[in-house]
């Protein structure tokens, strides 16, 4: 049975990873790859107030996407049993993975870098650009294939009741092991795979949070949880620009590099504030779905089975559209937010043909 609610927010969260992967490919701290080629930037007083208004859900949202996966794993691993919970994972997230930092990825690419006129030849492309095996967004699902196949193979996860206690300890465990992973992996440094290690301690944190606080807590966050985590989150985006002025940190581009790792206090800093921020923003999140968002109809059905899809082939569509936008005399200002809903149209337009094509064969069948 699904969630509407549960459904109703990955749409949200998709579509908002899709458009802030627009707007990073015109800004000047960058964060995807369109930032190597772009022909126009924001005005640095712009890029502050966007990161300022949309920079904090960066540091949650993807650890929010483990959350939601985590609390339907292990369900999904006692019905099936093991053996066929990790082939249909492999298929499910490892093909699209392979697929992407093998063929679709190096291929965008290389047409973006074209683009820009930059003699680079595909295999150039492939081979040269780092990480080695760079799949683009889907580093996501190819890490979420490791943490899944390891949680079905580990011993079953008990159920039980997610307690104020349990979401400080847990985000005192993601932040301290962030920082300590961020003394060999920095924030945005790249692997083979582009696994993004850094990010690691984050995302197995929630998937383990989500599996452990299981299917109820998709069903109902309590009252207390949700009231209390709320206030977290608010008051930490609020506090958070501010914060940043006082330590001086104006220009992004600059000014970022003692946060991402090392034995800063910045790097500790920015740790306990992701942190705090994934922890109860994704509680938060769930929870205000749950009475805000419960509203399901053929078209935010469709939207939901949608979603994964229009992840998967996001990427491409981004590269696409910026690298034809690039002839036209606009500033930054204009064309991301152009990438960006011409990007989220066309992407869960694709997720839903291929959705609805595939449940007309099944019906067929």
């Amino acid at each position: 049975m699904r969630l509407s609610a549960v459904d109703n927010l990955k749409v949200i969260l998709v579509a908002w990873v899709i458009g802030g992967h627009a707007l990073l490919g015109y800004a000047a701290i960058g964060g995807w790859p369109y930032d190597e080629v772009n022909e126009v930037t924001f005005h640095p007083g712009v890029e502050t107030v966007l990161a300022a208004l949309v920079g904090p859900s960066g540091l949650f949202f993807m650890g929010t996407f483990y959350f939601m996966a985590g609390i339907f794993t292990p369900g999904s691993v006692e019905r099936k049993g093991r053996r066929r919970f990790i082939a249909d994972r492999l298929v499910r997230l490892g093909t699209p993975w392979v697929v992407s930092a093998v063929v679709v990825w190096p291929t965008f690419v290389w047409i973006a870098y074209n683009g820009a006129d930059r003699d680079v030849s595909w295999w150039q492309a492939f081979t040269d650009r780092r990480p080695f095996l760079d799949s683009g967004s889907l580093w996501f699902v190819g890490v979420l294939l490791i943490f899944s196949i390891a949680i079905a193979l580990a011993p079953p996860m008990k159920e039980r009741a997610i307690t104020p206690r349990t979401l400080v300890g847990m985000t005192m465990i993601v932040a301290g092991t962030t920082f300590l992973t961020r003394l060999v992996f920095p924030a945005r440094s790249g692997q083979v795979g582009d696994l993004h290690l850094w990010w690691w301690p984050q995302c197995l944190g929630m998937l383990l949070l989500g599996a452990i606080g299981g299917r109820k807590l998709a069903e109902r966050v309590p009252d207390e949880i949700y009231r209390m985590t709320r206030n977290v989150v608010i008051g930490t985006i609020a506090v958070l620009p501010v914060a940043a002025a006082f330590m001086g940190v104006l220009d992004l581009a600059r000014n970022a590099e003692p946060f991402l790792g090392g034995w800063r206090w910045q790097a500790a800093a920015l740790a306990l504030i992701e942190g705090i921020l994934v922890v109860a923003g994704s509680l938060w999140l769930i929870g205000l779905a749950q009475r805000r968002l419960t509203r399901q109809g053929p078209f935010a059905e469709g939207l939901a089975r949608s979603a994964y899809v229009a992840f998967v082939v996001q990427g491409p569509i981004l590269l696409a559209l910026a690298t034809g936008l690039r002839p036209l005399d606009l500033a930054a200002e204009v064309k991301a937010p152009l990438v960006g809903a011409g990007a989220i149209v066309l992407s869960f337009w694709i997720g839903w043909y291929v959705t609805s094509r595939r449940g007309a064969s099944a019906r067929s069948s």
